[in-house]
């Protein structure tokens, strides 16, 4: 089991989150008020949740993330443009997009470029754009090494495995390609893992694996996030605050 230090630190990382299908204005209530508890980075809501999101959360530290072009990748650029304004009109701080990862991988760059340039000329000097590569559905390690390198030329400030709806979500195999992509990046990029990794010991790989391949102390929230909601439970039982541990959906 890893130490209280560590603990506080991968909760300091937390986008907590709800993508939930049936999610509703009570679990948004219940989200953020975890999340100001708790001091995770973020929350991470559905578009519909982001103004509810903003409101709560006036006067914390928490920011509000949403999602865009998610789950499947397959919006069309000017549909996900509205979407990304209303969202930041709404209050969103950060904007998660899903790379058209199926385009991507077939060699349709266009299409892929369309959508993450549309979402970095909304988000550019006023929000942080974090690119979805979906990396469990790739079909190998290279096509994640050319889709980290392509969000990155696109204005990508952090680079994100995963959107949690797909069979396989986060890996540390996948994570190490992305972050060899950003060890070589003469800017700051992030990287975020998201889907499955619910317990203290994934928390440790992963943030074990930013250190070694970029040093250590590179991990702070600036740089590095788990989109997650069970991981929290986990994280709290480590600092043996059992009464904050109940039952919620990773994603």
């Amino acid at each position: 089991m890893i130490d209280r230090q560590l603990a506080q630190l991968a909760i300091s990382l937390i986008d907590l989150t709800d993508l939930s299908n049936d999610c509703q204005p009570k679990s948004i209530d219940a989200l953020c008020e975890r999340a100001i508890r708790h001091r995770t980075a973020a929350v991470c809501v559905w578009p519909d949740f982001v103004a509810q999101s903003s409101r709560l959360l006036v006067g914390s530290p928490v920011l509000v993330a949403t999602v865009v072009n998610f789950p499947t990748g397959n919006e069309r650029p000017s549909a996900v443009g509205v979407l990304t304004s209303q969202a930041l009109a709404d209050g969103a701080d950060e904007i998660d997009v899903v790379l058209p990862f199926r385009q991507f991988a077939t060699g349709d760059l266009g299409r892929a470029a369309d959508v993450l340039d549309t979402v970095r000329s909304l988000t550019e000097g006023s929000a942080t754009m974090k690119v979805i590569l979906e990396t469990g559905e790739l079909p190998d390690l290279e096509t994640v090494d050319r889709a980290a390198r392509f969000a990155v030329d696109h204005g990508a400030d952090f680079i994100k495995t995963s959107t949690g709806k797909s069979p396989v979500s986060a890996t540390l195999e996948a994570a190490e390609v992305m972050l060899q992509v950003i060890e070589q990046t003469d800017r700051q990029v992030g990287i975020k893992p998201s889907g499955g990794i619910s317990t203290s010991d994934d928390a440790a790989r992963y943030i074990e694996l930013a250190e070694r391949v970029m040093g250590e102390g590179w991990v702070t929230a600036s740089t590095f996030r788990f989109g997650a909601s069970g991981l929290l439970n986990a994280l709290m039982a480590v600092l043996d605050d059992e009464s904050s541990v109940f039952a919620s959906t990773d994603y």
